[in-house]
């Protein structure tokens, strides 16, 4: 070997992102392996099972040079050939040598034959492989539960979808994507890498789309308050594609939660939904109080009375006729995300509503109303100056 043959080892360090220092342990071992199958005739299970002699191999990184040696235990009787010597031959080589000592025998590595090159390659090919492996496993299981940006290389026969995140590829299945969405190779999508595990055929990333963390992830990328931690996500509940709920509360009395995460004119919460599929985003407004979070959760809904059994975790919630279409939402939508949201199983009931009731409830409605117009045509003045 020459000065040549080592550069271009280091070539292909560079090329596979390893160091040169593990393409040349992969080198030797190849080495190694390969003589003790091609000169000593053992079968590629019975090298793996650690049969046959103890080879070490030396190379010199700045000149090329190799030297590969036996090594064999001083024993007095032999009962392993391979790795032993008895010491009536060992005196024979050297006469001061003691028993438990070992020694080295030389061997030529010029004599390995064409195949035993060839064997060197695969070797060296499934070393790189597995260094790299493990390069891709211990770069990506600090980045588990974070959202990366990756680039669609295939969608294969059944729709899952291969992602390149850079330095590795992971997986989208059918169960983590968006329903509403179609993928296609060259997109450049977010997902949330949700596990990282090891396989035989390398690390396996799973991502997703469908996780409540991207869309957290996403929530905090657009409204700076909740990156500064002034407003909070209590929780999230998702029906990917189609509709979430977002429950959030504020930590500084003087910013509204609901309209910092809507944004002026909706701009945040629609950068959002459209990073999502479209998916409608209903900002809730978080309270300690479980009956008024429920209330709340079932916006747009306009809800009576509510009674919890904390204990079973269930509530039933008083709603008029004109009312509960809306509360329970096309199918069953509305009351499901609520239900996910406040962690109660919500149960409706029919309420009457009298001619009193009624009444109260237009004076309110009617109050809004001008509340409204009134702010709208403040903001007129300013916008006519």
């Amino acid at each position: 070997m020459n000065r040549e043959f080592i550069e271009a080892l280091q070539q292909l360090a560079l090329e596979r992102g390893v160091s040169a220092e593990e393409v040349l342990e992969a080198f030797k071992e190849a080495l190694r392996k390969a003589y003790i199958k091609r000169q000593k005739g053992y079968k590629k299970e019975e090298v793996e099972e650690g049969k046959g002699p103890e080879v070490d191999v030396y190379i010199d990184p700045q000149t090329g040079r190799i030297e590969m040696v036996e090594v064999r235990r001083v024993v007095e009787k032999v009962e392993d050939p391979d790795k032993e010597i008895s010491l009536a031959e060992a005196l024979q080589y050297d006469p001061e040598v003691q028993l438990g000592d070992e020694m080295e025998f030389p061997i030529d590595p010029e004599g390995l034959s064409r195949v035993a090159i060839q064997d060197l390659r695969q070797l060296l090919t499934q070393r790189l492989k597995e260094s790299e492996r493990n390069r891709i496993f211990n770069e990506y299981k600090d980045k588990e539960g974070q959202v990366l940006t990756g680039v669609v290389t295939r969608v294969d026969n059944r729709g899952n979808v291969f992602v390149d995140l850079g330095r590795g590829e992971a997986y989208l299945p059918k169960s983590e994507q968006i329903p509403t969405e179609r993928y296609y190779p060259g997109q450049r999508l977010k997902a949330y890498l949700k596990k990282v595990d090891r396989s035989a055929k390398g690390p396996s990333l799973i991502v997703s789309r469908a996780h409540e963390k991207l869309l957290e992830h996403l929530l905090k990328q657009e409204v700076p308050e909740i990156a500064e931690g002034i407003v909070e996500i209590k929780a999230i509940a998702r029906e990917p594609g189609r509709r979430s709920k977002v429950a959030v509360t504020s930590h500084n009395p003087n910013v509204d939660p609901i309209g910092a995460c809507i944004g002026h004119k909706g701009q945040r919460i629609q950068a959002v939904s459209a990073e999502l599929g479209r998916e409608k985003v209903d900002i809730i407004l978080w309270s300690k109080d479980p009956k008024e979070f429920i209330r709340n959760a079932l916006s747009p809904a306009q809800v009576g009375s509510i009674e919890l059994d904390p204990e079973a975790k269930k509530a039933r919630v008083k709603v008029t006729k004109d009312q509960h279409s809306l509360a329970i939402g096309t199918g069953g939508q509305n009351v499901r995300l609520a239900s996910k949201l406040t962690g109660y199983d919500i149960h409706f009931e029919e309420a009457e509503i009298s001619d009193l009731d009624e009444a109260i409830r237009r004076a309110a409605q009617e109050e809004a109303e001008e509340k409204t117009r009134a702010k709208e045509e403040f903001e007129k003045l300013f916008r006519d100056l």
